[in-house]
């Protein structure tokens, strides 16, 4: 595997991890934070597998859902998180009054870990068919 591809998945599994702390100490805004960038590092990879790249965040949620979702590799659910996710993070990252509850920070983490995890081994398939 590409050690580009590799550090993206370094990359959000250290977030996932962060994501876990903050979680477990209460911060629920900067866990839905670090669990959406856990999710967008990887895509990001998925693109770059593919040599694709986006500007912006709306931009790689695009792009997966349409060369990953919609062309049938990931279920439509994934696609799904991933905009929630980021949706989420929105309100954790910017909103002020506002915060994630630990209901949608403990959503969100599920779903990052099932994100993460089905997309690293779509990555070490997809490397090992082509070395």
């Amino acid at each position: 595997m590409r050690k580009e591809l590799q550090d993206f998945i370094a990359k959000a599994e250290r977030f996932l991890k962060s994501a876990e702390h903050l979680f477990e100490v209460g911060d629920y805004d900067s866990c839905a934070s670090r669990a959406y960038y856990a999710m967008f590092f990887m895509a990001e990879a998925a693109l770059m597998l593919k040599g694709l790249s986006a500007s912006s965040h709306r931009g790689v949620i695009s792009l997966f859902g349409k060369h990953f979702v919609q062309a049938g590799i990931f279920e439509p659910e994934l696609g799904r998180a991933l905009r929630r996710a980021y949706d989420v993070r929105l309100t954790g990252d910017y909103a002020v009054g506002i915060t994630v509850s630990r209901e949608e920070a403990e959503d969100l983490l599920k779903a990052a870990h099932e994100f993460v995890g089905k997309v690293q081994a779509y990555l070490e398939r997809e490397a090992e068919s082509h070395d």
